[in-house]
């Protein structure tokens, strides 16, 4: 590739890897800073998503740019995106079952509650049967 164009790709890689960083300190500030495991479990996945997604992706636009790599840079460019790609896809199923299990063992108790969808399903089912 032309050295502009490996210069170009550098660069928007460690970008990518800033940004990464920002929301690793949002989240650890987050997860410090709210008050409940909800709101919290919210944080941790900010975390995952921008805190590895987007650093990952910078670390493929970095090896891809790096000629000193070789033909390997492009076997860590391969990896780091599907690497990114399996993290944005699953980061969101593990908070999800980790707040819906959370909230049928009523481990994280929040109070008031506004609204339980959850609770107002069961207590039909139960009338129903």
């Amino acid at each position: 590739m032309d050295p502009v164009t490996n210069w170009v790709l550098v660069i928007l890689g460690e970008i990518l890897v800033s940004i990464g960083v920002f929301f690793d300190v949002v989240a650890a500030i987050g997860m410090l800073r709210f008050p409940n495991f909800f709101v919290r479990l919210h944080a941790a996945t900010i975390g995952a998503i921008g805190g590895a997604f987007v650093p990952l992706m910078g670390v493929a636009l970095i090896a891809a740019g790096c000629d000193f790599l070789g033909k390997y840079r492009w076997f860590i460019a391969g990896a780091a995106a599907v690497t990114g790609v399996l993290v944005l896809m699953l980061a969101p199923v593990g908070s999800h079952l980790l707040a819906k299990a959370a909230h049928e063992s009523r481990a994280a108790v929040v109070e008031p509650k506004v609204v339980d969808f959850l609770e107002e399903d069961k207590a039909k089912e139960g009338g129903e049967q």
